[in-house]
């Protein structure tokens, strides 16, 4: 079966002066501290002061996470279907206030555990509305030849949440207790997220979903028919078994060899930088080569990366390894969205983008639970970390099957 066409949407100055620009930079901050970079960057910091203050299991609060993902899983084809119908800002709006309060409420957590996985449940349900699926399909309506910069924009806010939040809820948590950390990060989000959102965030004029000439592209059906879109799928459930197995207990597992916690905080510091680093250097790549050669290099980093953190036993190695893995983590982010609108257009974009973000978020709540039940187990991680490098680096070689960009 012949592949879609490619859509190019109509062409718009893009230099400095487009007003695109503006949209990106609002989403930038967004994404900063939207689902992405705040729960998933800062899990780790809290796995230790939960169990420790409830006597959970460390199997127990990954389920949490588990939990989250899984809904994300569920709801994120509807989000992105109302992403197509409605456009962004009606659907970020209102999942960023739900969002931002629900985080905070953890700061109220009971000793019943089904508490926390009902938080994370309401977090996973909205999560994707905070994230670079809720802005990406607004960024892309504003660029063509230089999409790929702008996606990126978006994509650095993850990075720069994943950079400056774990080491922020670390110093919140020694200084005023991990209740008042849950209260500072959530009104974080209300106080940054929704108003730029408000004020800046919006699709091109003539390009929305009710405008008389929507965007062009592939049908939900003609893509899930292909076999591009499967290929892309099975990478990114392995990449995600694996990268967010690694993240989300990266902060435990250097600390019980040794490593202390302000050094922890900083290897996944260290992640958000190289994160932050590898979606700026994407977005530039992908702009000049195709795409699945760009995702192949960058995720074989992050196969490294968890191959050395399987056996990183001080700090120093631990910040490596966690370089290595923010660079996959950085080009994953910013590689899916450009390479769907690239192979089937805007039409279908958000929907499209919620069904890999389904896949994601299935083996992203494989990953830290296996990590959980290995280490409850054997009391290590790493006998299961150098079986996720491998899965890391068969991702990577992957997206080598991908076919061309289909031409106009």
């Amino acid at each position: 079966m012949s592949e879609a066409s490619a859509i190019v949407t109509p062409y718009y100055p893009e230099a400095a002066r487009n007003p695109g620009w503006r949209v990106a930079l609002a989403a930038f901050f967004g994404t900063m501290v939207g689902f992405g970079s705040l729960l998933v960057f800062t899990f780790s910091v809290f796995l230790k002061p939960l169990t420790g203050s409830f006597g959970w299991s460390r199997e127990s609060v990954s389920g949490a996470f588990g939990v989250a993902a899984l809904c994300v899983a569920v709801c994120s084809p509807g989000l992105g279907h109302l992403l197509d119908r409605d456009g962004p800002r009606r659907v970020i709006l209102p999942c960023m206030a739900v969002f931002g309060c629900a985080f905070a409420s953890l700061g109220l957590l009971t000793p019943s555990i089904f508490h926390l996985y009902a938080v994370f449940a309401v977090l996973g349900i909205v999560g994707n509305g905070t994230t670079q699926m809720g802005y990406s399909r607004a960024v892309s309506t504003w660029f063509d030849s230089r999409r790929g910069l702008a996606l990126a924009t978006v994509m650095a806010g993850v990075g720069t949440g994943a950079m400056t939040l774990p080491v922020l809820a670390q110093r919140l948590i020694n200084g005023y207790g991990w209740r008042s950390a849950y209260f500072a990060l959530g009104g974080l989000v209300l106080a940054l997220g929704i108003p730029l959102t408000a004020v800046f965030v919006r699709e091109r004029p003539h390009a929305g979903p009710h405008s008389e000439a929507p965007p062009r592209g592939t049908t939900v059906g003609a893509c899930l028919r292909g076999r591009t879109f499967w290929i892309l799928a099975a990478a990114l459930f392995l990449s995600s078994v694996s990268i967010n197995g690694a993240i989300a207990h990266a902060s435990a597992l250097l600390t019980d060899r040794g490593v202390g916690l302000q050094t922890a905080a900083l290897a996944l510091s260290a992640l958000g930088l190289a994160s932050f680093a590898g979606r700026l250097l994407t977005g530039a790549l992908l702009d000049r080569f195709f795409g699945p050669r760009v995702g192949c290099c960058l995720l074989g980093a992050s196969a490294c990366g968890i191959l050395l953190l399987a056996r990183a036993a001080t700090g120093a190695q631990g910040v490596a390894a966690a370089a290595l893995i923010g660079i996959g983590v950085g080009a994953e982010a910013d590689f899916t969205p450009y390479v769907l609108t690239r192979y089937f257009g805007l039409r279908s974009f958000s929907t499209l983008y919620g069904f890999t973000w389904t896949v994601y978020a299935v083996a992203g709540a494989i990953g830290p639970a296996l990590m959980g039940k290995a280490f409850d187990a054997t009391g290590s991680y790493a006998s299961l970390l150098l079986a996720l490098a491998g899965a890391t680096a068969i991702a990577a070689l992957l997206l080598n099957l991908l076919p061309r960009y289909p031409k106009d």
